[in-house]
């Protein structure tokens, strides 16, 4: 067993399926693989909880024979032989009885004629109803137990309760009913960095969200959660926090400290208070997993990163608390999709890869998010999962690959896929348009401008974002269109979107006084770049090869950033000096801009799409709502005079 003072390594980085086996097995030593004990609650409190036994009807419903209108009861028999030729009369009060739905069928009545198909008479003193048409046995009434007969079946053991179950339950003449008690989970966060939501963080602070996204998931799962308080990096406040967990939990969760560092102390603290049966997982993101038992219940060491958090709870964890109720896990629905660009990964890991999905034409395509196992981000956009097996080596552009949605298969085809240049603008147009179309949606991805155009000749996107700058002509875009799409008979519109700044970010107050591109070859300045393709790095270049600048004489030069956010981040960071980008990023985080470029941000529209009804809400959005026009003008540095407006047709 590993010491609090040694640096904790992992035990064995097994294959998914071989963690699991040997944690159950564990679980099943203690009792924990079976279903959790029963109790008995009102109906009032029972939805979505999991019946732990049978219901069996104690009541017929209805329990008597029942009018099933307004009408007059009456015998079949005394119905006979009336026609509109020949109507019969019935005598009020023996022959024909007044009854309301839901009435018990009076003795010696056996069907009931609805009040429109009757006449009132009043004839020698003496009141009847006329009809034209005889009736048969039972009709009109809801004969006892028609919807259910008592010891009949309502519903069977460990299934979720729905509304509908609910008033069956009710009315087979149960008020109460017996479900599974409902899983105790502690989520319990560590590390000395961390602070509450709703703090005001300090460099090197880290808000606490995981306990926030873990306790959710679990809810989700039927479960009551504790939250626990942070936990800083000590191993005896970490020891303490999780043996008193243990005491009143089913499963105690500790978030962070599952990996290898000196102040890792998860394992440890499994291996003291119970049974270390995992340590490292060979799965992506989500390696540093632990798995134990401790006083009988059931300890899991979750990772830090957010992403690595929630897929690993997802992968482990949830399948045990849908168990513990009775319940299979849900299955999500899967979808073939093509890939939209080259999927590399790690080799022995299961890769967990987060994808947008969208339809286009009659392709469904998938494109891989940027972002490692901190991007929580690239959950939320996520559409999907795409599973790459261990020992694989990834996937071709253009592969067809099983997606595990997280989403409605509905939505897919009401999805707008836009790939290419990075800009802001592009999540606002997002927002806007959902807003004013609920069952539309814009799913984007940025892999620069050049390879934008690139996933259009492949026909896997409808819209790409280009600001690409032709070092011959130094015309915007047109160039590439003739060059990249023309050739591969696809016509497309160019439609005028945003002209913005271009120009180097650099920290609140300019400290290394850098005023332009000359500078970023001084041996004190640190520059981020953007991705090879991006047309932010194809402008760069060119206005560096204009100026006979050697790119290879810029410090960090090399290093690449897939958005203008995040280029600001990593000068925010103070990771570098400076970075080209646009003023909007700048000061989306309170940075300095120096202005440099106009440049042309332009949607190159297949004309397919152009022209098709999924298009056409989000193209009278961009042409005709000028509160989304205020919205772009408010973020700095962008000129709308264009927006909307066809440039060329090529």
């Amino acid at each position: 067993m590993s010491t609090p003072t040694e640096r904790n390594i992992y035990l064995h980085d097994v294959a998914l399926s071989e963690a699991v086996a040997n944690w159950h097995e564990a679980l099943a030593a203690n009792g924990l693989l079976a279903t959790l004990s029963a109790e008995t609650i009102p109906l009032t409190e029972a939805l979505y909880r999991v019946t732990a036994q049978p219901v069996w009807a104690r009541l017929s419903s209805p329990h008597y024979h029942a009018a099933a209108m307004d009408g007059y009861a009456v015998h079949s028999d005394e119905t006979r032989g009336a026609t509109e030729t020949s109507p019969r009369l019935l005598a009020m009060g023996s022959q024909a009885l007044p009854v309301d739905t839901g009435d018990p069928l009076p003795v010696g009545k056996n069907a009931v004629i609805m009040i429109e198909q009757t006449q009132p008479v009043h004839q020698d003193g003496v009141d009847y109803i006329e009809i034209l048409a005889a009736c048969a046995p039972w009709t009109d009434v809801r004969p006892m137990g028609e919807d259910m007969v008592a010891t009949e079946l309502v519903l069977p053991a460990n299934h979720r309760l729905r509304p509908q179950d609910l008033g069956a339950v009710a009315g087979s003449g149960h008020a109460q009913i017996s479900v599974y008690r409902r899983p105790r989970v502690a989520i319990i966060p560590t590390g000395t960095e961390l602070v509450p939501v709703g703090s005001e963080p300090k460099p090197g602070d880290i808000i606490e969200y995981n306990s926030l996204m873990l306790g959710a998931q679990a809810e989700e799962a039927g479960c009551l959660v504790t939250r626990w308080p942070i936990v800083i990096d000590d191993y005896n406040s970490l020891r303490d926090a999780v043996a008193a967990a243990l005491k009143d939990h089913d499963l105690v969760a500790v978030n962070a400290g599952s990996s290898a560092g000196s102040e890792d102390y998860t394992a440890a603290v499994v291996s003291e208070l119970g049974e270390l049966r995992v340590h490292g997982i060979a799965i992506r993101p989500g390696h540093p997993v632990v798995l134990g038992v401790a006083q009988g219940k059931a300890l899991v060491g979750i990772p830090g990163y957010p992403v690595s958090a929630a897929m690993t709870f997802d992968l482990l964890v949830k399948p045990l608390l849908y168990r513990w109720q009775g319940l299979p896990l849900p299955e999500r629905p899967t979808i073939q999709a093509t890939l939209s660009r080259k999927l590399s990964s790690p080799m022995g890991e299961d890769h967990y890869v987060r994808v947008t999905v969208g339809k286009v034409g009659d392709k469904v395509v998938a494109t891989p998010l940027q972002g490692g196992a901190g991007v929580l981000m690239s959950l939320v956009k996520a559409d999907g999962i795409v599973t790459v097996p261990r020992f694989s080596e990834g996937h071709q552009a253009g592969e067809a690959v099983n997606v595990e949605l997280l989403r409605p298969p509905g939505t897919v085809d009401r999805t707008i896929v836009v790939i290419g240049s990075h800009d802001m603008t592009l999540d606002l147009l997002a927002d806007r348009l959902h807003q004013r179309h609920p069952d539309r949606f814009l799913a984007s991805a940025h892999v620069g401008s050049l390879s934008g155009l690139l996933t259009l000749q492949r026909g896997e996107a409808h819209i790409a974002g280009s600001h690409l700058l032709d070092e011959e002509t130094g015309a915007y875009n047109t160039d590439f269109i003739r060059r990249l799409l023309t050739p591969h008979n696809i016509r497309v519109v160019l439609l005028g979107f945003v002209n913005r700044s271009q120009g180097l970010i650099v920290p609140k107050g300019n400290p290394k006084q850098i005023s332009e591109l000359v500078d970023l070859q001084r041996e004190d300045v640190i520059f981020v770049n953007r991705q090879r393709g991006a047309g932010t790095r194809v402008l760069l270049d060119y206005v560096l090869k204009q100026r006979g600048v050697n790119p290879q004489s810029i410090r960090g030069y090399e290093r690449q950033e897939f958005t203008h956010l995040a280029v600001a981040a990593t000068v925010k960071s103070g990771a570098a000096d400076c970075g080209l980008g646009i003023l909007a990023a700048a000061r989306a985080l309170d940075l300095d801009f120096i202005p440099l470029f106009d440049e042309r941000y332009d949607l190159v529209i297949p004309v397919e799409h152009y022209e098709s009804d999924l298009l056409a809400p989000l193209l009278k959005l961009i042409r005709e709502d000028k509160t989304f026009v205020h919205a772009v003008n408010a973020l700095g540095g962008y000129d709308t005079g264009q927006m909307g407006k066809v440039i060329a047709e090529i």
